[in-house]
């Protein structure tokens, strides 16, 4: 059955699902996506709030065949893909797949760290925690994942998850005792055997394609990968190929040191004595700044700041500290395991500052918040890097300097022959009927790959793999599948360019394609840019814009978002908002970001019925409240990126020195993608309606405000607020009617 079929008002699709409707643009979209797989092609591809992305690339992704990867945004998508669309159109297309869903190793339950927790009373610092470890100590027996989200008598956010799941660098891997029944390895073992897994943007670059974290062969196996909500990758992407250490991680080490030294090798040393020059020059770094939070690059500092014989203070009394665990480190593997991070932080502490590469420049900055100080090494662009590996994915190459290295001594070494056929017969031995991978196996197998790509090797076409020294050639794979890449989300282009996304991440050989909505603006939505409002830097802008929303407010009973760009315009407009609402009396609940977790104020606001929800960033996407319930969308200013972030600053600043126009090619085109995505808010089905409401004059005034509001949806548009609130009141008489 062909994709036109397959997504007719007769076909299974309609069938499977209520109030379906055949659109054009997402038959296009999907054939755009079996082409790309079928030809292991990359494509980018911009579809408009009602197109039905998620359909469009999950049906030719399923009936194309091979290993599927679909990275969401967030944890919230990617439990909707999961439990939600995924099974409905499997079922729809009747296609026998097994599907997985692989969350990051911090979301599942650990039972060596349950173990330490139930042990040592001294890791809880209160009685919520004892009563939390309550919770989790029946939890564990009942559930068959692990997954803490199962777990909602005790919230996300709780203290405790920190004591009882592990991260890499607090994982024991195969030396520890519960390996056999770790949720972990259950989850990455159902990963490696599933046709589609789902995982999240962060999950995907953290654990870079996820084969340090036990699951070598689960993204080169795969033939498509799929980005959803793509626009979030650049800035996930650089987070993950920066590095940081931070004061928190330090005390985290601290202690688990204390804890662990004094349990299992007293006689090893005194812990206190030990640890206490690490932990007073630790705290000393916070004494280097004021007591505001801010961000500033090593530039900024100025080379005489406090800061730097600071860090000098603490790397000395941290090698100290890992010189004591290195003595004792063959007693447990708890402690060698805190040997493995006090050596990571130290590398990272002595990473920082250290000399740029002017090929792939880095900035080493700080960011001083209320819970201590990181010290960041940010890539300036993830373009090549990506490029990288997004290439040697497809081609199994490593390109970096180690590889090189290693091929230069291969041919003519030895001792690196016999390694190499070494790591054969462990691969070779793994890849035995059951066996199954070990984390503590990851070096091994890494190297077993690089030593593969930087063997002596011939010149082959871009979907094979070099081959290896003749002493291996027959046991190495000579070709790897190549891969689709496709890259979706709402917000991509600027006016249908999408130059801004594919240069951040080095996607030149895209092929680019958009579809509009299908939604009938003109008459379901109208944007209104207030009159006679002062310039977003105004302090006094805040209070201006709660003002002149409020009649609009009024005239729509609530069922309003107020968007803003930061949390103390949060604060303030929720403030003022609820008094000019208490002072006249009026009935609509005022709901502020951080006074409950975000699915209890989304829940909240349906019931209400008649709330204004006022939040930041975390409500600009991937909220979806349909019909009645939201008609009223205001934004305070246009979303661009604050000026003095230290990354960003850098970024324009290599813009400007390359010739070009850091505003226009870098600052706009980032507030229009911000921009289309709170405006997404608004119209989320064919029967909403609504006014988004901007209260930034620039929209009007300034030369590049026409490039904005051009790239927005076609609603109609006014600048009258009679004519806004007249278009709220039709609609609640449509409603009644």
């Amino acid at each position: 059955m062909d994709l036109p079929t397959l997504f007719s008002e007769s076909g299974p699709l309609a069938r499977a699902f209520d109030g379906y409707c055949k659109r054009q643009e997402q038959i296009e979209m999907a054939q755009a996506i079996q082409q790309a797989i079928r030809e292991a092609r990359t494509v980018v591809l911009e579809a408009g709030t009602g197109v039905g992305k998620t359909a469009a690339y999950l049906v030719p992704s399923l009936l194309e065949g091979g290993k599927v990867i679909v990275s969401t945004g967030t944890k919230a998508l990617q439990d909707q893909l999961y439990y939600r669309d995924l099974p409905a159109v499997r079922d729809a297309l009747a296609v026998p797949i097994k599907v997985a869903l692989l969350k990051g190793r911090s979301n599942y339950l650990c039972w060596h760290h349950l173990d330490r927790a139930n042990q040592d009373a001294t890791l809880l610092s209160s009685r919520q925690e004892v009563r939390d470890l309550g919770i989790v100590n029946r939890f564990i027996h009942l559930t068959p994942t692990g997954d803490k989200a199962e777990c909602t008598q005790v919230p996300e956010h709780a203290t405790i998850w920190a004591r009882v799941t592990s991260t890499r660098e607090t994982c024991l891997g195969s030396d520890c005792k519960h390996h056999a029944e770790c949720f972990v390895v259950k989850a990455r073992r159902e990963a490696q055997d599933a046709d589609v897994v789902v995982v999240n943007h962060h999950l995907f670059f953290a654990d870079l394609m996820l084969r340090e974290e036990g699951v070598p062969e689960l993204l080169p196996n795969a033939q498509t990968i799929v980005f959803d909500e793509a626009h979030q990758l650049p800035d996930t992407a650089t987070l993950f190929f920066g590095q940081s250490v931070s004061t928190a991680q330090l005390l985290d080490l601290l202690r688990d040191t204390l804890a662990t030294g004094q349990a299992q090798a007293r006689d090893a040393a005194n812990w206190n004595d030990v640890l206490a020059p690490l932990d007073r020059s630790t705290r000393d770094l916070r004494l280097c700044f004021g007591p505001q939070t801010q961000r500033m690059s090593q530039a900024q500092l100025g080379e005489s700041h406090l800061l730097f014989p600071a860090i000098e203070e603490v790397r000395g009394a941290l090698r100290e500290v890992r010189e004591v665990l290195d003595a004792a480190a063959d007693r447990s593997p708890d402690l060698a395991q805190l040997h493995r991070r006090a050596d990571e932080l130290l590398q990272r502490l002595c990473a920082w500052g250290g000399p740029d590469n002017p090929a792939e420049p880095v900035l080493c900055w700080v960011d001083v918040g209320t819970h201590g100080v990181q010290l960041h090494r940010t890539p300036i662009s993830v373009a090549d890097v990506f490029r990288r590996q997004r290439l040697g994915l497809d081609t199994d190459e490593r390109e970096d300097d180690e590889t090189a290295d290693r091929a230069d001594a291969l041919p003519d070494d030895p001792d690196h022959a016999a390694e190499l056929d070494a790591l054969f017969d462990k691969a070779d031995a793994r890849a035995e009927p059951g066996a199954q991978p070990e984390d503590d196996s990851l070096d091994e197998l890494d190297d077993l790959q690089a030593l593969m790509a930087g063997s002596e090797a011939v010149e082959t076409a871009p979907s094979t793999t070099p081959a290896a020294s003749s002493a291996s050639t027959e046991r190495a794979p000579t070709t790897v599948p190549r891969k689709a890449w496709v890259f979706t989300s709402a917000t991509l282009a600027v006016r249908n360019d999408f130059h801004h996304f594919t240069e951040a991440l080095g996607l030149e050989d895209a092929h680019c394609q958009a579809w509009s909505s299908p939604y009938d603006y003109p008459n379901q939505a109208m944007l209104y840019v207030p009159h006679s409002l002062p310039q977003p830097s105004d302090p006094g802008h805040t209070d201006a814009v709660v003002d002149a929303a409020l009649p609009l407010i009024r005239a729509n009973q609530g069922r309003a978002f107020l968007l803003c760009t930061s949390l103390r315009a949060v604060a303030r407009a929720t403030e003022r908002l609820r008094q000019l609402l208490a002072d006249a009396g009026d009935p609509y609940p005022v709901l502020q970001q951080g006074d409950a977790p975000r699915p209890t104020l989304l829940d909240d606001f349906r019931k209400a019925g008649n709330a204004v929800l006022v939040g930041s960033h975390s409500f600009w996407e991937g909220i979806d409240v349909k019909g009645d319930a939201l008609t009223l969308v205001i934004i305070d200013k246009l979303p661009f990126a604050p000026p003095d972030d230290p990354v960003l600053a850098k970024r324009l600043e290599l813009l400007q020195q390359q010739g070009g126009n850091p505003f226009m090619s870098h600052q706009v085109p980032q507030a229009i993608i911000a921009l289309k995505q709170g405006a997404g808010r608004l119209i989320r089905s064919e029967r909403d309606h609504g006014v988004l409401m901007i209260c930034d004059t620039r929209l009007i005034d300034k030369p590049y405000g026409r490039r904005i509001w051009q790239s927005l949806p076609p609603m109609r548009r006014s600048r009258v607020q009679q004519e806004a609130i007249d278009f709220l009141l039709s609609l609640k008489d449509q409603a009644v009617t």
